[in-house]
């Protein structure tokens, strides 16, 4: 049976899309740490980081670097962190969040309640961006 994101891939579970590709999907969390904290990954279904193809590995970051300069112009941060876990989703992914200090990117602290008009509003406002 598919991952929960290779059901977004394919449609069946909905998301907020901020940036797609033939090969790579962008979207927002929906347990952010930041307003804007976002997940790309690959189309294709590899459980860990490293285990995807040379190719695919190459390619993830540029794409989300296009993803992050737009996160940036909408959403007031210091900087994009980057980081990649792992562990709560067996689909290789990568969390882009805006920070303003380390402790931003703490996956242990409180994540954001917002609703989904909410998400809706900074998912068109980063694609727009």
């Amino acid at each position: 049976m598919p991952g929960i994101f290779t059901r977004i891939v394919n449609g069946e579970i909905p998301c907020h899309k901020v940036g797609e590709d033939e090969r790579f999907l962008a979207f927002l969390d929906i347990n952010p740490l930041r307003e804007g904290h976002t997940l790309v990954i690959p189309k294709i279904e590899v459980d860990k980081f490293f285990d995807l193809p040379v190719d695919t590995l190459r390619d993830i970051m540029p794409f989300a670097q296009g993803v992050a300069r737009r996160i940036a112009r909408v959403v007031p941060c210091d900087r994009i962190g980057v980081s990649v876990v792992g562990l709560e989703v067996p689909h290789a992914h990568v969390h882009l969040i805006p920070l303003d200090h380390v402790g931003d990117m703490d996956f242990s602290r409180p994540k954001l309640k917002l609703s989904a008009e909410q998400l809706a509003a900074i998912a068109e406002r980063i694609r727009n961006a």
